[in-house]
């Protein structure tokens, strides 16, 4: 599918199904995600401005711990406004990694059921569904199960996270169409770029981009600023340890720099044009950004009505041509338990939510 030719804020990603080409992502309102006062406005408020944005697509999973459930506020008050357009909800269904010997058709029924409940809606618009282990068996089955919930009305269309291009294959050769990959990639990180970006040109399934801004390191707060001896919270580790693959602290100021300059000639911010990096990409669909405050949502919708020139990427694509990671599938760092990625990861966050085991 592609963007809409009389709407350049969406995208078509099926025939009948079209997205903002920003969505709100919600890891951010999670109870998982410290943040400090100032950085968090009325979470309704937040969500009502983007839609009024134009931003209609949202990002949520049954593992952010309490967001479908704000999500679900919002819908209800979004559909009394006179000026309700419609809203696209995406959550997630990620089995624990401690669960997935159990998983079974009753196990994904519930979980779906719950982001229903949740969200107080009949219909999924849209889940991505992500499997922790290859050593243990039970990925495709439950796809399927994901599939036939489709085709019973409960959920719209099914899409993947975090799936690397040889586990994409594996579900599709069973019958289940996935519309959607939603993965991490940035100026920082183009792991999508390599065998995911070859497997998606020929299947059609689309990319979901979030870390676009990697956790707030691609925005003006940071150029010219030391490297941090302690940060506040996980997504922060995360991305720190992204910029150590990118090629460490020096490599990733002197592209905050070229970033800025293209900004200032431009006349927007810095996190603008790394927002507009990602969207210019083949395959992308949209990019997954969280906000908390109003105003960094209005910055978001800005990369909307920028324009990156051939010469504008050049000077971008020399810093990452040179550039030594990070390497490897999408998501294969995270997923080594025993690596500096992995050890930050939470692998069992449906279980920590109280009463929901």
């Amino acid at each position: 599918m592609t963007r809409l030719p009389g709407d350049p804020s969406r995208y078509q990603l099926a025939d009948d199904y079209s997205i903002s080409l920003v969505i709100h992502g919600g890891w951010q309102f999670s109870a998982g995600h410290r943040l400090s006062a100032e950085d968090v406005d009325d979470g309704l408020e937040v969500l009502a401005r983007s839609a009024e944005l134009g931003v209609t697509t949202f990002d949520c999973a049954d593992i952010y711990t309490g967001v479908e459930e704000l999500y679900g506020r919002f819908i209800q008050r979004w559909k009394s406004t006179s000026v309700a357009a419609p809203l696209q909800i995406h959550t997630k269904f990620v089995p624990d990694y401690g669960d997935l010997g159990r998983v079974d058709r009753a196990y994904v029924e519930r979980i779906i059921d719950r982001s229903l409940t949740r969200l107080g809606i009949d219909r999924l618009d849209l889940v991505q569904f992500y499997w922790w282990r290859d050593d243990v068996p039970g990925m495709e089955d439950a796809a399927g199960w994901l599939s036939e919930l489709q085709s019973a009305g409960k959920i719209r269309y099914v899409a993947a996270t975090n799936l690397s291009a040889e586990r994409l294959g594996r579900i599709e050769r069973t019958g289940v169409c996935l519309v959607a990959d939603q993965v991490q990639y940035s100026v920082l990180d183009r792991r999508p770029e390599g065998r995911l970006g070859e497997h998606v040109a020929t299947t059609g399934t689309r990319l979901l981009c979030y870390g676009a801004l990697a956790g707030g390191f691609l925005t003006r707060r940071w150029l010219g600023e030391p490297a941090p001896s302690g940060l506040a919270n996980r997504s922060l580790v995360k991305y720190r340890l992204i910029i150590d693959e990118f090629g460490g602290w020096a490599a990733y100021q002197r592209l905050l720099v070229e970033l800025d300059a293209i900004a200032e000639e431009k006349g927007v911010d810095l996190a603008t044009v790394a927002l507009r990096f990602v969207l210019d990409q083949r395959h992308v669909a949209a990019v997954v950004v969280g906000a908390t405050r109003i105003d960094r949502m209005e910055r978001n919708v800005r990369a909307l009505g920028l324009s990156l020139d051939d010469a504008d990427h050049a000077r971008v694509r020399r810093h990452l041509d040179v550039a030594p990671g990070p390497v490897g599938e999408v998501f294969g760092l995270e997923r080594d338990r025993d690596g500096a990625h992995g050890r930050i990861m939470r692998y069992d966050l449906n279980r920590d939510v109280p009463g929901e085991s």
